[in-house]
């Protein structure tokens, strides 16, 4: 682009305005302000529709006198586009957001004049990032890991059988029940709380704790046909606010008391869940388990990796960069919390505190990516377009969506550019997880700082 423009660009100072801003001034010269001018008349004539002329057949005069605002608007916004990229490769600047164009001054047989202020990657002198210290535990997957995940294959094929007797931690008790607070139907405070107010045959698993603090616990004992009053306190950061702090009150009767029994740990499990044997689902659990471990470790390391990073260098950042970034922050931490159940009430009245910490959680991570990407330039880290092609791949079947149509969405929101850094910053956390230096601990020893 700069190549093209040789000789063109009249002029092109930078003014340092920050450590990641400048201001760039641009003067085109006159004859190629005429030149893109004609060019572009003769667009608007090619397409023009005027009364008692063919399309493209109206005079040139004809069209100038109809389109002359058009014209203009075209031939500037052509000029400083192609100019504005033209000045940027001349002065090698690395632009990080659109510019804010200003000051400009376009006539006909004058130079075009006008100003950009754009935002620049940071300049900076990359710390050491080979031999990086990792501390990580001496850990490996032992048969008594294979055995509690083989229990855990045994769990959802529970079956639970109704017994005669009192109840015991581990055990099902089924129950219909009643709630109030203060006094009232639990539904008048929390209206969207139906279910918390009353439901029959619902199951509680005793010891598991998954429902309200402190309710399993108190049916402990209890037999099919018994009655029992429950007394809960909910808790401060309970699902439902308007319930929190408060306490509350179950009339509880008991259905069924229901005792799990898990299938035996024999061939007949092994090969309902895919094995030839107990012995090939033993190892099976053995190679997952370790797979398991080997990507905790991996996580673990490369945590410490750009902590590390993050701790031995610093430079200012581009304010738009950050900016963008705490959207994205803020927006992943309101989906989170609204999946946990927190009320958009709660959410709201907690957005400055949100945001306070997203903002610091973005200039972390724009933070990292410069530091990753300087790495891949010194490195010469390449992406390939069949790279690319396979992680966009992987990710439409992820989500289920037909390749093209996954393609083409990512080309409208420019997601490519996302999916080309997602690829490089493995590449480049592959290249420094492979060359830390791993100080092994045994486990439960405490890390050497």
């Amino acid at each position: 682009m700069a190549s093209e423009w040789k000789g063109l660009l009249v002029n092109v100072t930078v003014e340092n305005l920050a450590p990641c801003k400048k201001l760039v001034r641009v003067e085109v010269e006159p004859a190629k302000v005429e030149e893109t001018y004609r060019k572009v008349t003769k667009e608007f004539q090619r397409e023009a529709n005027l009364p008692g002329f063919r399309q493209g057949k109206a005079p040139v005069q004809m069209v100038l006198r109809k389109f002359s605002k058009d014209i203009e608007e075209e031939t500037k916004r052509k000029l400083i586009s192609e100019s504005y990229r033209a000045a940027i490769d001349e002065q090698k600047l690395e632009v990080v957001a659109q510019p804010d164009i200003e000051e400009i001054q376009f006539t006909l047989g004058q130079p075009l004049l006008f100003a950009a202020t754009v935002e620049t990657a940071p300049e900076f002198e990359l710390p050491e990032y080979k031999g990086i210290p990792v501390q990580q535990e001496a850990r490996t997957v032992t048969d008594e890991d294979v055995e509690r995940a083989l229990e855990a294959l045994r769990q959802p094929r529970a079956q639970f059988n109704t017994v005669d007797r009192a109840s015991a931690t581990g055990d099902i008790v089924v129950v219909n029940y009643q709630g109030t607070c203060e006094g009232k139907s639990i539904t008048e405070l929390a209206p969207t709380a139906k279910g918390l107010t009353e439901k029959k045959g619902f199951w509680v698993e005793l010891g598991a704790k998954s429902f309200i603090p402190g309710f399993d616990e108190q049916l402990t004992g209890s037999k099919a046909g018994e009655k029992r009053t429950v007394n809960v306190d909910f808790p401060a950061d309970f699902v439902a606010p308007t319930l929190s702090g408060k306490k509350g009150v179950y009339e509880v009767e008991i259905t069924e008391v229901k005792e799990r029994v898990l299938p035996a740990l024999d061939e007949a499990f092994a090969k309902s869940y895919g094995a030839e044997s107990l012995e090939k689902l033993r190892e099976g659990v053995r190679k997952d388990l370790e797979n398991e471990l080997n990507y905790k470790r991996s996580r673990e390391a490369r945590n410490q990796i750009i902590q590390s990073l993050l701790n031995r260098v610093t430079f200012e950042l581009p304010e738009s960069s950050v900016a963008h970034e705490t959207r994205n922050v803020v927006y992943d931490l309101v989906q989170e919390n609204v999946k946990r159940g927190i009320s958009r009430q709660t959410i709201e009245k907690h957005k400055d505190q949100i945001y306070t910490s997203a903002a610091q959680g973005a200039k972390d991570r724009v933070k990292v990516q410069f530091l990753l990407q300087k790495i891949a330039e010194k490195e010469d880290i390449k992406v390939s377009q069949e790279e690319i092609a396979q992680r966009a791949a992987q990710m439409a079947a992820n989500f289920q969506i037909p390749f093209e149509k996954f393609i083409k969405d990512l080309q409208q929101r420019n997601g490519l550019i996302e999916i080309y850094d997602q690829v490089m910053n493995e590449k480049v956390m592959e290249l420094l997880e492979k060359n830390a230096q791993v100080q092994e601990s045994q486990p439960g020893a405490t890390p050497a700082t």
